[in-house]
């Protein structure tokens, strides 16, 4: 023992195993064992000699012995010799391994916590998540926990048996972690990395305690390398938790890393986390540095690279072929998720190689006739489906075929959305439908109908439709749904209200009883949801213009929760809260002032550049639509208007549609001539107006002379432009009376709502279009809105019926 103990590195301390094997007892052998992961694991990853250990003569005789003892070991030498002889890369089905998992089994109920949480990475190592054993863990962990008082058992333990947890042990669990952290040494933070896990693992997004742990992350991230930060960012990422200030610290530390992050590996965990929130310079600096080590890649760093090529949309067609190269060298080592991010990747960033895409194809068949898990044959249909080929092969429908009763919805609809490609790209579509494809269709229905008719609890069906969107399901089961839905009413509560109210919103269904079920649970327990859940429970009524039984009271209830909690919010969370409730005409003004402030657009500003760029566009956009309506509804509290800039580049000059066409010929018809209708008039604010025209007093229209307009000048006030020379200007405030018009005249709107204005189950206008009214009214428009449903319907099928409609609709209801 003293001669091991005084070993400086494995060829030192085999050689003492060679010379001593006939000595060596349990505890020798324990001893050498756990000295081999300990020099391994003092190494960073790139000079580990793992290989080297686990090929040596002399680690075979200590496995020899190993399994010879293993009836003489302690339950703690147990367990540690198997989490070595796994960590040394000795493979799951070698028969030390399986022996020492059989004996742990057996004395599973002795086990001590710290023990048992050490076995259940064990078994996640070898993938045994689901195993009947780890069940048995479970049932322990939920008769145990309330002993539990070690953080980093628990949060060990949680992560193990996090697919196995039953909802009531899941909040049981998240109840005693929340409690423990309190006492977790604010230096470490790997517990709470492991609480974050398991929560992302349960697709359990609990507010109050990934916030106590960014609290802690937030105090580490000075001293974090790139590989911690990118785990506990991709954590954040797959429960949509975005956080200003933690991203902001992450960002800054990764830059400080940067002149050091030189070699394959350390690079490679700098890009990925990094390249996504960098800037221009930085980015460029990023991809010319990949260039440089692209040789010294390997498969899976590789393959890091290129997922997140896609995520910056890299358009540096010399690095996307250099790793493209590399993947395609190593296409034999990888596994069926990888190949689908390799051909998802090269695909979206137009990468132009059809005999990479020809091999890629075969492998991915392969994979789909070997695999019999539903989610691989969905994700791999999906993947076929956007590759260049016509059709797909009969083994691939048939396997698809094969596992459709075992999907949920959102693989159902994945499929549908595969075949949908499929039948497009099939030349065989231009003269019908193939029956193969009818067929597959039609059992996708059956079983989408039977999911639903079967789903017994909310909260599992809420998780299916997360991210369910597309054609198929708004047409084949978005009603069903809906029907299902409503007969889970009871199940309704405060902690999935603001799921249901996402999903209500994304599909844009008008169901009262359902946001009626919602707005009462909102008025009773407004207190236990999290305050940042609140945009999401009132979104649905904002967007689909719905109000509840007491909507002022909802309203106020869910105002006065988020009034003490406004400087916590994400500013780029608050800014789309605050638009909800001005689409709903509500202008809290302590909200309304805190946005406005200098100090809270500084903060905006700094966020919005770590943010994707779909993200930052809209919350840009978001921004402005609120300035505007801020300006319009609430001038006494002199928010100025700042996006005058931001309008002019965002302004498009965009083609009229066939419709908007015929509504112009017909409104110069019913105006008598076309110069009294104006096309896509840029009102006061930057609201494009579809068509205007101009009534005297005596309600007959004013043709328009030469190029005028309506603006607004450089301090915000409102004014009328014409190209007349000598025409005087005259400025006033947005809504006021406007005395460029002659006397008595009436400025007319002309809006033409397409479906997107509605409802998709009914012709109930969205609360954009109602706001959209409601703003033009206040700068002086008489509003006429010509909903699509109209327009097309049969009764409006000859020239005349269309003129003497357009007739009733501006002269109906003139001031």
């Amino acid at each position: 023992m003293e001669q091991l103990s005084v070993c400086a590195g494995e060829d030192q301390l085999l050689e003492v195993v060679g010379k001593n094997k006939a000595k060596l007892t349990v505890n020798h052998v324990g001893c050498a064992i756990s000295m081999l992961w300990r020099f391994q694991k003092e190494r960073p990853e790139i000079m580990r000699t793992v290989e080297f250990v686990r090929s040596h003569p002399q680690f075979l005789s200590l496995r020899v012995l190993a399994e010879n003892k293993i009836a003489l070991m302690d339950d703690s030498v147990l367990v540690d010799m198997l989490y070595n002889v796994l960590r040394l890369n000795v493979e799951h089905h070698d028969s030390l391994v399986q022996q020492l998992v059989s004996e742990a089994w057996l004395r599973l109920d002795r086990f001590s916590l710290p023990s048992l949480s050490k076995f259940a990475i064990c078994l996640g190592d070898q993938h045994l998540h689901q195993s009947p054993l780890m069940g048995q863990i479970t049932e322990i962990v939920n008769q145990k926990l309330s002993s539990i008082d070690n953080s980093r058992v628990l949060s060990t333990l949680m992560i193990s048996v996090s697919s196995l947890a039953s909802s009531r042990l899941r909040d049981a669990l998240v109840e005693r972690a929340d409690l423990l952290l309190d006492d977790v040494n604010p230096a470490r933070y790997n517990c709470p990395r492991r609480v974050v896990q398991f929560l992302r693992n349960s697709r359990h997004t609990h507010r109050p305690l990934l916030e106590k742990c960014n609290r802690i992350f937030l105090n580490n991230v000075h001293h974090m390398d790139a590989e911690n930060i990118g785990i506990i960012m991709g954590l954040y990422q797959g429960l949509q938790f975005q956080n200003c200030d933690f991203r902001l610290a992450a960002k800054q530390r990764l830059l400080e890393l940067v002149d050091s992050s030189t070699d394959p590996v350390s690079f490679t965990k700098l890009f990925v986390s990094l390249g996504p929130m960098a800037g221009e310079d930085t980015r460029d600096r990023l991809e010319g540095t990949a260039l440089l080590l692209a040789e010294e890649f390997n498969a899976q760093q590789a393959l890091a690279i290129i997922d997140t090529l896609e995520e910056i949309q890299c358009r540096n067609l010399s690095l996307i072929h250099k790793i493209a190269s590399i993947l395609n060298k190593n296409l034999h080592v990888y596994k069926t998720v990888e190949v689908a991010r390799v051909t998802q990747s090269l695909i979206f960033l137009h990468y132009q190689s059809p005999e990479l895409f020809t091999k890629l194809r075969n492998i991915v068949v392969k994979f789909l006739q070997d695999t019999v898990f539903p989610y691989e044959v969905t994700m791999l249909s999906r993947v076929l489906s956007m590759l260049p080929h016509p059709r797909p092969d009969d083994v691939v429908m048939s396997r698809v075929d094969a596992v459709l009763p075992q999907c949920n919805l959102n693989d159902l609809n994945t499929i549908a959305m595969s075949i949908a490609k499929w039948v497009h790209n099939d030349p065989s579509y231009r003269h019908s439908t193939p029956s193969k494809y009818v067929r597959q269709l039609q059992t996708l229905n059956r079983c989408g109908h039977s999911r639903l008719l079967t789903a017994k609890r909310l909260d599992l069906l809420l998780e299916e439709l997360r991210y369910i969107t597309g054609e198929w399901f708004d047409e084949m089961l978005l009603e069903e749904t809906m029907v299902t839905l409503r007969r889970m009413e009871d199940q309704i509560s405060w902690s999935n209200v603001p799921e249901l109210a996402i999903f209500l919103t994304k599909t844009g269904h008008l169901c009262p009883p359902l946001l009626d079920r919602i707005a009462d649970v909102i008025m009773k327990d407004i207190s236990k949801i999290h305050y940042s859940a609140t945009y999401a429970t009132l979104l649905p009524f904002a967007v689909l213009n719905y109000d509840p039984p007491g909507m002022d009271h909802m309203f106020e209830v869910s105002i006065e929760h988020i009034k003490p909690h406004i400087g916590s919010f994400d500013p780029h969370l608050l800014v789309l809260l605050a638009y909800a409730l001005a689409v709903a005409d509500f202008f809290p003004e302590e909200l309304v002032r805190e946005i406005f402030s200098v100090d809270f657009l500084s903060k905006l500003d700094a966020q919005l550049e770590i943010l994707p760029d779909a993200l930052n566009m809209r919350i840009r956009l978001r921004l402005m639509e609120l300035n505007r309506a801020v300006c319009l509804e609430c001038p006494e509290v002199q928010v100025p208007w700042f996006h005058e800039r931001y309008c002019q580049q965002l302004q498009k000059r965009g083609s009229s549609s066939p419709v908007q066409q015929q509504v112009h010929r017909m409104l110069g018809e019913v105006l008598g001539g076309i110069n009294c209708a104006k096309v896509a008039v840029v009102a006061p604010y930057f609201y494009t107006v579809g068509f205007e025209c101009i009534l005297d007093r005596h309600h007959r229209p004013i043709p328009y002379c030469d190029s005028s307009q309506l603006q607004i000048s450089d301090v915000g006030k409102v004014r009328w432009e014409s190209n007349s020379p000598g025409q005087d200007r005259r400025e006033l405030p947005p809504g006021q009376d406007r005395r460029e018009l002659p006397p008595g005249a009436q400025r007319v709107a002309v809006d033409f709502l397409d479906s997107k204005s509605f409802c998709k189950n009914s012709r109930h206008m969205k609360g954009e279009a109602v706001m959209r009214k409601r703003h033009l009214e206040i700068l002086g428009y008489h509003v006429v809105q010509i909903p699509h449903f109209e327009w097309n319907s049969m009764e409006l099928s000859t020239q005349d019926a269309w003129k003497e409609y357009l007739k009733k609709k501006i002269f109906t209801d003139l001031p």
